[in-house]
């Protein structure tokens, strides 16, 4: 049987949003609509000028000796005021780098717009979502008005290509800056 990789963001129309996100995941990995890979929340307060990203979970060793593929991801969205580059700039670069993973410019640019200062977010790559269970479930947000969702499905490879990415990214950055593993 073939695994589907979905990438899956839900956005809250407030900061503190993902922590209920982080729960009913919880909820819905145990009734089995979803395998969890990764998730990350995303938490900008109204304020910051960067978004707080933190780890939910990382499954497995492998993904734990590897680094955060989302957290990555989204550093490579949100974090380049950091360094000196406006917010997205470096989209049309990361969107070439994504290319083979079904991951595209419309998609990071809807991310980039809905997850702005006094919102949060709970991006999740996942294995076999059951996307309609998931959606149901996430629907008394929706509801309320204060929870979006997107979704992508990605390539077979995609998580793999995805750790290959951020890691040579990462490697090359710290080697500009003189870090060391």
């Amino acid at each position: 049987m073939q695994t589907t990789t979905t990438l899956t963001i839900w956005v809250y129309d407030n900061a503190m949003g993902a922590a209920a996100g982080e729960i009913r995941l919880k909820a819905l990995q145990q009734r089995g609509p979803v395998r969890v890979v990764e998730a990350v929340t995303v938490t900008w307060m109204p304020r910051a000028e960067v978004p707080h990203v933190g780890h939910m979970t990382r499954l497995g060793a492998a993904a734990a000796t590897k680094g955060s593929v989302l957290g990555a991801l989204v550093g490579s969205l949100f974090m380049a005021p950091v360094v000196g580059a406006a917010v997205g700039a470096g989209v049309g670069g990361l969107v070439h780098k994504l290319r083979d993973t079904g991951i595209d410019h419309a998609f990071l640019d809807e991310v980039i717009s809905r997850l702005t200062p006094g919102t949060s977010a709970l991006v999740v790559l996942s294995h076999d979502l059951d996307l309609d269970a998931v959606r149901a479930f996430v629907e008394r947000g929706i509801a309320r008005g204060d929870v979006s969702m997107m979704h992508v499905r990605l390539r077979d490879d995609a998580p793999e290509a995805l750790r290959r990415l951020f890691a040579s990214t990462r490697t090359a950055g710290e080697k500009r800056v003189g870090l060391s593993g």
